[in-house]
């Protein structure tokens, strides 16, 4: 049919046509977690199949006698019976976390300490700054690799280049490396060569405290102590947090070292029998993987009691910029 629009035209309409559907909002949103989960799904696979399917498995094998021989269709339920004999039977496990105990609450601190330090000795306008903060990096590099401890090992021998050092001013050097008395304090001072990672952290804190700050102390008659005590710490104090946190559980996982220079026995005397050591060889010298899953277990939950304090006492002397002391 025709209808009149303006004098001397027509135009012809009809019945109007399905108009295409438009996607709601609640589809595309279901059409973007499905991509997401399909992007995710790579670290997804490798949570379960790497991490929580094996920790749970170890949850299980802690309550078992399981000893890797034998299948696990096969293995016999022991209940705490692990458990008992860790805290109750086992001498050379208490050993051990004495051991790692004292190598954690010497070596940390220290660490901590030198990496401070030296971070505001770099943090100044020298020239070829740049270089020396590289070169104090350097050695975190390397990590807890097998090739530093067996370096550090043979420096440390009797006929190594520390005591080839000390004999140039007379004085006869030790065994340190195979003297039960002092293997441990060689794997310390390993341990507090590598302050690279947190003094890198260090100087990013103390980059972000306002000069203003500095300025107005040493208007008020401070001294570069008190400046230190007043301004510097407060400020950093969020950082030595992260760094005191981390540091201290990586202290406690200190394995590397003392396996290459015990050659897996905790030697000399068990004098540098750490608690992953232990560990290791429970499972895998042992074959008492069912009593090393217990003493895994154990030991997260240490960690996490430790961290659990950590992040509770914080709040008493963290201090954040923006007041919220949390």
């Amino acid at each position: 049919m025709a209808l009149t629009t303006a004098p001397g035209r027509t135009s012809r309409t009809g019945p109007a046509g399905p108009r295409p559907a438009r996607r709601g909002p609640g589809r595309n949103r279901h059409g973007e977690g499905l991509a997401g989960y399909v992007f995710l799904s790579p670290w997804l696979i490798g949570l379960m199949g790497i991490t929580a399917i094996p920790m749970l498995l170890s949850l299980w094998l802690s309550f078992t006698d399981y000893d890797i021989l034998t299948p696990l269709s096969e293995v016999r339920w022991v209940g705490l019976a692990n458990y008992e004999r860790m805290f109750t039977a086992d001498p050379s496990y208490w050993h051990a976390v004495r051991v790692t105990l004292t190598f954690a609450l010497v070596a940390v601190p220290l660490k901590l300490a030198a990496a401070l330090g030296v971070a505001l000795l770099l943090n100044r306008a020298w020239r070829g700054v740049g270089l020396f903060r590289a070169l104090f990096y350097l050695p975190s590099l390397l990590g807890g690799s097998v090739a530093l401890a067996i370096v550090w090992v043979n420096m440390f021998n009797r006929d190594g280049a520390f005591n080839s050092f000390l004999a140039l001013f007379g004085i006869e050097g030790l065994p340190w490396v195979s003297d039960p008395d002092w293997a441990l304090q060689t794997l310390m001072v390993l341990a507090i060569w590598q302050f690279g990672a947190p003094m890198v952290i260090f100087l990013a804190g103390l980059k972000q405290v306002p000069t203003e700050l500095y300025e107005a102390a040493s208007v008020d008659g401070a001294g570069a102590w008190r400046r230190f005590r007043a301004v510097t710490l407060p400020m950093l104090s969020p950082v030595i947090f992260f760094n005191l946190v981390l540091e201290t559980i990586h202290g406690f996982q200190g394995f590397t070292a003392a396996f290459v220079l015990s050659n897996g026995t905790g030697g000399p005397v068990d004098s540098t029998l750490m608690y992953t050591l232990k560990l290791y060889i429970s499972g895998f010298t042992d074959l008492e993987m069912g009593y090393a899953s217990a003493m895994a277990w154990v030991f997260l939950l240490a960690i996490a009691l430790i961290t659990a304090v950590f992040f509770s006492t914080g709040r008493f002397w963290v201090h954040y910029s923006d007041g919220d002391d949390r």
